[in-house]
Parts: structure tokens; sequence; C-alpha cells
């Protein structure tokens, strides 16, 4: 059973190396913009003992963004339950949106995001171009060769 909750400071090193392992750092670059995972505040996913994902998020003037979502047992339902989380914090905030910005090639995540009740609602294109600048660590090609040049936002309205 997979259990979600709030991130605690005792939290804090495994977070760090959770997010160093799945994302070169703590650093996350979207829309030109740098930001530190690390200093945000998130779920975690536990199964018994043992951590196995991590959301994090930022509260914004038009919404909650989702900033990073790692999985660390895939087919479990780890991500959907991060999700949940997410959502079910938006609502009780009284949110007017939940929203993500993620890469061009990114296909699975696509597909999850939907399941999970968002729309694509914007493409920035080229947007991985400002996004390199403040990080340039992000790789030109990602997932089965497909080069990384689009940013693109999904959303869930909320209220």
């Amino acid at each position: 059973m997979i259990v979600v909750r709030p991130l605690t400071d005792a939290d804090h090193s495994w977070m760090v190396a959770t997010l160093e392992e799945g994302w070169g750092g703590t650093s996350v670059a979207r829309l030109g913009e740098l930001i530190d995972a690390a200093r945000l505040p998130g779920f975690v996913a536990t199964q018994g003992e043992a951590r196995v994902g991590l959301l994090t998020y930022a509260e914004r003037d038009d919404g909650i963004e989702i900033v990073t979502i790692q999985a660390l047992a895939s087919g479990r339902g780890v991500g959907g339950a991060l999700m949940d989380a997410v959502h079910a914090m938006a609502i009780e905030r009284a949110t007017s949106r939940l929203w993500l910005i993620t890469t061009n090639d990114n296909g699975a995540a696509f597909r999850f995001y939907q399941r999970c009740g968002l729309d694509l609602c914007r493409l920035i294109r080229n947007g991985v171009e400002a996004s390199r600048r403040v990080k340039p660590s992000i790789p030109v090609a990602g997932a089965d060769g497909i080069p990384i040049r689009h940013e693109l936002e999904f959303e869930l309205i909320i209220r």
C-alpha cells in the first residue's frame, strides 16, 4: 500500500539525494528560470518503511505548480498517489489550478498527466533554449533520441 505524507525536515537528505539522482542536481529549469527544488515543500510516497516517490511544488499566484515528480518504483501507483495528494491539497486551498511544465521528449509523462486529469494547455516553442541558459546541463536529446527543444504546460483547472 502506498501512503503519501508531506515532506518533513527528516526527509531532507533523502530528498536532496533523490533530486540529484533524478534531475542531476536539486535545481530544475523551466520557462528560463532556475528553481532549487530542495527548498520547496512537497510530498513523499512510502511503501512500508521505504520512501518510493517524491513530489515538490510551488505556490504561485495562478495556482500550484508541480515542480518535480519522481516515482522510484514504476507501475505501482506511486506517481498517481503523489498526484492525488497534491490535487487534494489544491482543492483544500481553493487554488484555481494545478499545473506543470515538461519537455517535448517526455511521451510517457504526457500519458500519465492526462490520466491524472491534466490537459495540455500551452506549447512554449524552443522554450528549452531559455532553460539551458540557466541550466546548461539539460541534455540535447532525451528519450528515444528525441531532441529536447520545447516546453509544454499541462494544467488541471480546480475551480
